[in-house]
């Protein structure tokens, strides 16, 4: 491993030696094969690892490396932002396909449930029973969103027997509960995650994210309700327009 001098009589911060240093390797191409973890850098200038995150901080704030907690950190290579078109029923599976990228979930959940608020935004009794799931999900190995997706049971419960590792659920609901949804409502805002939520999408308290909440129609009413939360730095929301048409924005609360 090599070692670099820090200069401690410089008043030139830590953290921002190592960061320079760091950026200086980077450029001359020094961590082609395998970029060092946390304690070998801390052995390697001889500094905290407090002194070393906060170099590792900006590094990946400024889309260098990618690093999260407890993730060995590694080279950013090509790591793109997602797109969604606003307006329509989209996946973000599909999305994340399309940029090239290889999408994954983890599922922390899937069952049948009654939850009161929920049955409320699909205009259903509070004791009715619906199919729950909740994922996070991943574009090339690096968490993108907390998601989870309430729906009626009747309409949904054969979903339960489908391995949601690497599918959307409008593909499964349509291919195993021959249900298409169509239209709906959908309102998105910015938000500061909770610490679980940051843990969940090894973010620092700087990223802030996009909190999706929507309400999408079946055949007969209200059919799926879900809510997202999705990494700002990595997500972003476009529409199109016309001269002729032109498009219509509803800013709701404020």
């Amino acid at each position: 491993m090599w070692s670099a001098v820090i200069d401690r009589s410089d008043p030139l911060p830590l953290w921002a030696q190592v960061h320079a240093d760091l950026r200086r390797r980077l450029n001359e191409g020094q961590f082609t094969s395998d970029f060092p973890g946390e304690m070998a850098l801390v052995e390697a200038y001889d500094v905290s690892r407090h002194t070393v995150r906060e170099a590792l901080r900006r590094l990946r704030d400024e889309g260098v490396v990618i690093a999260g907690r407890g993730r060995r950190p590694r080279i950013a290579t090509g790591t793109r932002r997602i797109t969604q078109p606003l307006g329509a029923l989209y996946s973000l599976f599909a999305s994340v396909e399309s940029e090239g990228l290889e999408q994954r979930s983890v599922v922390r959940a899937i069952d049948i449930r009654t939850d009161p608020e929920a049955a409320a935004k699909l205009s259903l009794d509070p004791a009715t029973e619906l199919f729950y799931l909740e994922r996070v999900r991943l574009a090339d190995n690096e968490p993108l969103a907390f998601d989870r997706v309430w729906l009626p049971a009747t309409l949904a419960a054969p979903l339960l027997e489908v391995d949601f590792t690497h599918t959307a659920v409008y593909r499964e609901l349509e291919r195993r509960c021959g249900v298409r949804l169509g239209g709906g409502e959908e309102i998105i805002h910015a938000v500061l995650p909770t610490v679980e939520e940051r843990e969940l999408l090894g973010i620092s308290t700087e990223v802030p994210g996009f909190a999706i909440e929507r309400r999408a129609q079946g055949p007969a009413g209200p059919a799926e309700y879900r809510r997202t939360l999705v990494r700002a730095d990595r997500f972003a929301v476009a529409v199109q327009f016309s001269t002729g048409g032109g498009y219509k924005l509803s800013l709701s609360g404020v």
